[in-house]
């Protein structure tokens, strides 16, 4: 009988403000793939389920082996999934005793709270070793008595994407969780030393993963019931396999032999999104850019978003810090993302931008968030749309320039009136131009039930849907947006019946409000949808309406 491995997951990439639902990470399933080469059984566990019930503590004790994956460099709030704190960490660590324990992941960086803190590297106890690195190869290493040094090595890690890809049967929103991909890692621009408060040169230079392997770990994960995919590992999907130069041209042909190779080997996939592309790439270098987007736009599921990691408006805060792209060349990303990717799809944009903003960088003052405000009203005035504006204070790691050099607590003040101008007067107006009344959503799965009950469709950055019904966890529907809040949205299951809606939705449909919800009510059942419309008039869902 084979020694049973517990991977325990603290990890989470990106926070749901920024919009990841349930996740799983290539960490998870390389590690699984060597426990399985070693000839482990594997179990999976995620530290919620650790919270939710500690009764799974002695799973991870009778164990012979625990492998923890945890740490987080994005800071912001969780929905679906929380990353493990520091304490949670330590408490793992000393609360097992007969199983041999190591940990691995971002954590080995640095952990913060939350953003505006310094990441400090901490001596986490109760661990028999830290795994650094690529974990996967660090515990190779490890289990065959080596130095354990985790140097990146896409031809061993791939065969490990394939092996372990059956771990996400045992995921808790299974099949209901997001597959990340990565196609690359390290920073083409670091060459000059990378953005001042990022660890991706901490990689080095690109390397890059072949499009055979990727699509061969898709193929796997596909036959294990893996239906939504994120090619999110990667500074800038754009420049996939364009080479190390500080701005790569995009090849157009390697970006359209990945996301067909991908198409065919998840042929039924469900979602097909994107993360991180450098806005700069698409300003310097137009007709490749253009041309890339089209080849991903061919293959990918809509609702997709590229995001910008823009960091200010500020020219003297790009100098200060080494960013990517100075403001005219962003607007200019912003409109060629527009121009190619603003075309719907039943409805919803096929692609758009997602702008972050880093603030609490050095060179930053009060006359950044001026410029900032500037630059996101020019967004709105000139009828361009984004996905979203993300905001979030640097959280510098050890050994990036940021650590010694920001401004963090200098402008607190003026950074929380920022935040509540873009909720206001960006975040706003901006859903109501991407999301129209009776814009369906379809596939929306609840993650919190109530009387108000929220949920968000698979993808990258997905809205945050508030449904006013008590609907059951993992419920999956079609809704119709009806109205809108600064970063969410108010919906209604379609069709709309409108002879069964409580009072309490039935207010939410557009134009019946407080008011008119009695006089409805009184008249039901309607006969025919003349006879409704007598009463509640006409509105943007009267096609979405069931008599």
């Amino acid at each position: 009988m084979s020694a049973e491995a517990v991977i325990l997951d603290g990890y989470v990439d990106e926070p749901a403000c920024l919009g990841v639902p349930p996740y799983i990470s290539p960490y998870i399933r390389t590690v699984a793939g060597v426990l399985a080469e070693h000839s482990y059984t594997v179990r999976y566990l995620t530290i919620d389920q650790l919270r939710t019930d500690p009764a799974h503590i002695n799973a991870l004790g009778t164990a012979e082996l625990v492998v923890m994956i945890a740490g987080a460099t994005v800071p912001g709030k969780y929905l679906g999934g929380t990353p493990a704190t520091l304490t949670e960490i330590q408490q793992v660590g000393s609360a097992l005793r007969h199983p041999k324990k190591l940990i691995g992941g971002p954590i080995r960086f640095g952990y913060s709270p939350q953003g505006g803190q310094m990441a400090v590297r901490h001596a986490i106890s109760g661990f028999d070793a830290m795994l650094p690195n690529e974990p996967a190869i660090a515990l190779d290493e490890y289990l065959n008595g080596t130095k354990a040094e985790g140097r990146l090595d896409y031809a061993r890690t791939d065969p490990w994407s394939v092996a372990g890809s059956g771990i996400i049967e045992q995921h808790p929103g299974y099949p209901f969780v997001m597959c990340e991909l990565e196609t690359a890692r390290g920073c083409p621009h670091g060459a000059e030393g990378g953005c001042s408060f990022c660890t991706e040169p901490f990689y080095g230079s690109p390397k890059y993963r072949s499009t055979e392997g990727i699509a061969a770990e898709v193929r796997a994960l596909y036959r294990h019931g893996a239906r939504h995919f994120r090619v999110g590992r990667q500074p800038d999907i754009l420049v996939y396999g364009a080479g190390n130069g500080e701005y790569p041209a995009p090849r157009p042909d390697l970006v359209e032999n990945l996301f067909s190779s991908i198409r065919n080997a998840a042929p039924e996939l469900k979602t097909l999104h994107i993360d991180n592309t450098n806005p700069a790439t698409i300003a310097r270098h137009e007709e490749e850019a253009r041309e890339a987007l089209r080849a991903i736009i061919r293959y990918h599921t809509a609702g997709d978003v590229a995001a910008f990691g823009m960091e200010t408006a500020d020219p003297a805060v790009v100098a200060a810090n080494n960013l990517k792209a100075l403001p005219d060349e962003v607007f200019r990303a912003i409109e060629i993302v527009n121009e190619v990717g603003g075309i719907r799809r039943d409805g919803i944009p096929e692609l758009l931008p997602g702008l972050n903003f880093v603030c609490g960088l050095e060179g930053e003052t009060n006359r950044t968030y001026d410029l900032n405000e500037q630059f996101l009203s020019r967004i709105i005035d000139s009828g361009l749309e984004v996905r979203r504006v993300n905001i979030r204070q640097v959280m510098p790691f050890p050994g990036t320039p940021a650590y010694m050099k920001n401004t963090l607590g200098q402008y607190d003040r003026r950074f929380r009136a920022f935040k509540e101008y873009v909720r206001k007067k960006i975040d706003f107006p901006m859903l109501k131009r991407v999301f129209p009344q009776g814009t369906v959503l379809s596939d929306v799965q609840i993650e919190a039930s109530g009387a108000l009950s929220f949920g968000r469709q698979m993808g990258s950055y997905p809205l945050l849907v508030g449904i006013p019904l008590q609907l059951p966890v993992r419920t999956v529907l079609d809704v119709a947006i009806v109205d809108w809040g600064m970063r969410s949205v108010t919906a209604l299951p379609v069709p709309i019946d409108i002879n069964t809606l409580p009072a309490s939705a039935l207010k939410w449909l557009p134009g019946i409000g407080r008011k008119k919800v009695a006089a409805v009510i009184a008249k039901r059942p309607f006969n025919t949808f003349e006879a409704f419309r007598a009463v509640a008039g006409r509105s943007p869902v009267d096609p979405l309406i069931k008599i």
